[in-house]
């Protein structure tokens, strides 16, 4: 699965976040999100990203708790969190065994999307490991100081303003840097940038046509059982 050119991965990202979008019942959210572990394993990237796949587990919870809350029925509540990790797991595969450079190649040369919208996208996936890291360093930091965020819900928020602070600070002065440097290296120009294109193989071309044949089959079923 790691040997796939970057575009299989991302059609194979788009087909698993429309299905978990289209698929209706636990069960079926279930099997989806088997199969993506399935592929993490086959990956190599299932046990080294166990704590990224915890905090998805935990976000679904916290947003399955947030159905039920709203209104919703435990039922779907437990179908909101399914499908949330369902339409998630698979970008840790993605952006695990795809190099940030390659995507953004590969988004411009083969998928045609203009170089600013692909930039944008990639920076942001960029900064999220540099985010957690002056997180954790900020955090840290304030805790030398004799910052203790502990006490209720309430109270936790207000001293942790204490670091919303300076980490806003940080990402603004990290994104002033940032586009001093694009603006010298005129980014954005008419000038065209050259992509490295790399093309389908025959393994990806019999992958793809797989997912094609099973995506197709499994939206056929779906189809049946509404009506």
């Amino acid at each position: 699965m790691r040997h796939f050119v970057p575009l299989t991965k991302i059609i194979l990202t788009l087909i698993v976040a429309i299905l978990a979008i289209f698929l209706k019942t636990p069960h079926a959210l279930l099997t989806l999100c088997g199969v993506e572990l399935l592929i993490l394993l086959v990956s190599n990237e299932l046990f080294s990203n166990i704590k990224s796949i915890f905090m998805l587990c935990l976000f679904a919870a916290f947003l399955g708790i947030v159905e039920i809350l709203g209104g919703g029925t435990n039922a779907q509540g437990l179908e909101a969190a399914i499908r949330m990790m369902a339409m998630t797991l698979i970008f840790i595969y993605l952006l695990t065994t795809v190099r940030l450079q390659d995507l953004t190649a590969t988004m411009v040369s083969q998928l045609k999307i203009p170089t600013e919208y692909a930039f944008m996208f990639t920076a942001g996936l960029r900064f999220i490991p540099d985010f957690l890291e002056e997180n954790t360093a900020v955090t840290e930091a304030q805790a030398c100081r004799g910052l203790a965020i502990e006490g209720n819900i309430f109270k936790r928020l207000k001293r942790y303003m204490s670091v919303v602070k300076p980490l806003v600070l940080r990402a603004l002065d990290k994104s002033e840097t940032m586009a001093l440097a694009l603006e010298l290296r005129s980014f954005g120009t008419t000038k065209k940038v050259k992509a490295t294109h790399v093309s389908l193989k025959k393994e990806d071309c019999i992958f793809l046509f797989i997912i094609m044949l099973v995506t197709g089959g499994v939206v056929y079923g779906q189809c049946l059982l509404t009506i």
